[in-house]
């Protein structure tokens, strides 16, 4: 394993490192200064799917980087406008109102999830190299030093299907006492179904994509935690059964955002944490591996700052083993704080083989 950073004009190769990437759509502002993706040691880059066009994949792919798409599977909160039987329902049999503005859809619905399917098809339309899926877990506000995680969703279609796959007799109970059963003894046969659907949508994203664009790779971007901070969260509340998923996946964008998460002067939190996911998922950064870890690192202001000074600590931690490719969160405020991008370049520059 490569030692961590040194001092300035003193980073070593990693040749694991196979992906330095910025995430956030093109980066124009380096191409109106002549720059070039190689110049900064930049070889991929990360587009939300509703802003990729034909002439920026190509304008990319001409620099010699790879394009991946982010796809959001279960934040398209219009559809509720049209569709309000989508909303998630929580344990008093109401709908769960959004958990800080963040809305989530119920994971049941088969209109949404239709919908999503359609437009994951046209994602795979443009020639990418890869789609990430995005806010796929349960409605929840997990993107913050307190997470708000309500119990969702208790609608009449998850508590037939429920009922359906499970076995268990449940419907002649009031939805408050319904919702405490299965809070309580039938909890954990309610969590692993409920993983179970959400990892039932990463198998078909996953059939779509092997029909449509054979080879191109299928990342999700996910939360940090491990399985036993917040009492469990990660499969708890977020229904993310990270181990089921990999069956389908290829890539794992674990998010340490440290500055957001508490950790604004402790960037050795983002190499424990990947570090917790390699052995959790048994993947070890060797060539050949199915599995990759490509951490998606905090360098733009987001809760607590990111001085300049800490970028390349960030970016050393971000690429320790297991990862074997890293990118940086996000492109969109970076140009106003232009030092950050040339220490990021300074960065990939030096560690690229």
């Amino acid at each position: 394993m490569c030692g961590g950073a040194g001092r300035r004009g003193e980073l070593e190769q990693r040749p694991h490192v196979q992906v330095r990437g910025i995430y956030g759509g093109v980066p124009a502002q380096l191409f109106e200064r002549g720059a070039t993706l190689a110049g900064y040691g930049v070889n991929a880059l990360w587009i939300g799917s509703g802003g990729l066009t034909v002439e920026a994949v190509e304008l990319l792919k001409g620099q010699g980087a790879r394009v991946f798409a982010e796809f959001n599977t279960l934040h398209d909160a219009p559809f509720l406008k049209e569709h309000p039987d989508a909303a998630p329902v929580g344990p008093d049999g109401k709908v769960c109102p959004p958990p800080d503005g963040w809305q989530g859809i119920c994971p049941t619905h088969v209109g949404y999830r239709r919908y999503r399917m359609e437009a994951f098809r046209r994602v795979l339309e443009f020639e990418i190299d890869g789609v990430w899926l995005d806010y796929h877990h349960s409605h929840a506000s997990w993107e913050q030093a307190v997470p708000n995680l309500p119990d969702t969703c208790f609608c009449s279609r998850c508590l037939d299907r429920f009922e359906e796959d499970s076995g268990l007799a449940l419907r002649g109970h009031p939805a408050a006492e319904l919702s405490r059963l299965l809070l309580g003894e039938e909890r954990e046969a309610w969590v692993t179904w409920r993983c179970r659907i959400f990892t039932d949508w990463v198998r078909e994203f996953r059939e779509i994509l092997d029909a449509t664009r054979p080879g191109a790779l299928l990342g999700t971007f996910h939360c940090p935690w491990s399985e036993d901070e917040f009492d469990g969260a990660l499969r708890n509340k977020l229904a993310i059964d990270l181990r089921a998923q990999s069956a389908y996946l290829d890539v794992f964008s674990i998010m340490p955002y440290h500055a957001r998460f508490a950790h604004p002067t402790e960037p050795e939190w983002i190499s424990r944490q990947t570090a917790w996911l390699g052995r959790y998922l048994g993947i070890e950064g060797r060539e050949g591996e199915r599995h990759r870890i490509w951490p998606i690192v905090q360098l733009s202001d987001w809760g607590e700052a990111v001085p300049v000074s800490q970028v390349e600590e960030v970016l050393d931690h971000g690429t320790r083993l297991p990862a074997t490719g890293v990118m940086v969160f996000a492109w969109g405020s970076l140009p106003s704080q232009f030092e950050k991008v040339e220490e990021l370049g300074r960065f990939y520059r030096a560690i690229r083989s």
